[in-house]
């Protein structure tokens, strides 16, 4: 299964590629550069089918956790002063996504959405400290039944062109549920209350939908 905003790129990138592999066949005479260019082709779309590639997945929702939006590796954990919107510390776990990643968004939990934002910016790579704030980005707000509000942060990378987000303040959205899409490596930032306990560790790799960021703190802690 692909995700819809790749159709157009996988149609394109197929007609590209069959032209390629036609012109090489009739046009091309030496063989082993004509089956060189053939397989290279293939590759390429082979690459695109699986950029786009959006398995489903079964969630176990629950509004005690915090689940990963998307797949990836932990870059980040930290404490940070969140200047945009809560305007105090926070902390913030940060995922980064190769270009063989998953790379679909998933709402990390269930809730309203309260604020929704695009920020044009630089295209630093994503595991830039200043990436956060100076590169093409959007913040979008969920408020939370157990957590009260949460934030997660779109992150274009120095290859990542374009974001799509889909979430709308107002909006009532499903932990799991397809919340966007960002093109060819970036990374997505979550911003946590401080009382939250942190369920991963740094350099864990987090599947999207499905691995816990953060659980509600126990009340006799």
């Amino acid at each position: 299964m692909f995700h819809k905003e790749g159709q157009k790129i996988i149609i394109i990138t197929f007609c590209i590629v069959v032209a390629a592999v036609l012109a090489a066949h009739y046009y091309v005479n030496l063989e082993w550069i004509r089956f060189s260019l053939q397989v290279a082709a293939l590759i390429f779309l082979i690459a695109i089918l699986q950029f786009f590639r959006n398995p489903k997945r079964r969630v176990t929702r629950s509004f005690d956790e915090i689940l990963a939006p998307v797949d990836g590796k932990v870059v980040v954990i930290e404490e940070v002063d969140e200047p945009e919107y809560f305007k105090e510390k926070r902390k913030q776990v940060s995922i980064f996504m190769s270009p063989t990643n998953v790379h679909v968004t998933r709402y990390p939990a269930s809730g309203t959405v309260t604020y929704s934002k695009y920020h044009p910016g630089k295209y630093l790579v994503a595991w830039h400290p200043k990436s956060s704030t100076e590169n093409e980005r959007t913040t979008v707000i969920l408020h939370t039944p157990k957590f009260g509000e949460i934030g997660y942060r779109q992150i274009a990378g120095a290859m990542a062109r374009r974001i799509v987000n889909y979430a709308e303040e107002g909006e009532q959205v499903t932990q799991g549920e397809d919340a966007g899409f960002i093109k060819f490596g970036s990374r997505v930032d979550l911003l946590l209350p401080l009382d939250c306990d942190i369920t991963v560790k740094l350099n864990q790799k987090v599947v999207g939908a499905r691995t816990c960021i953060a659980s509600v703190r126990p009340l006799d802690d």
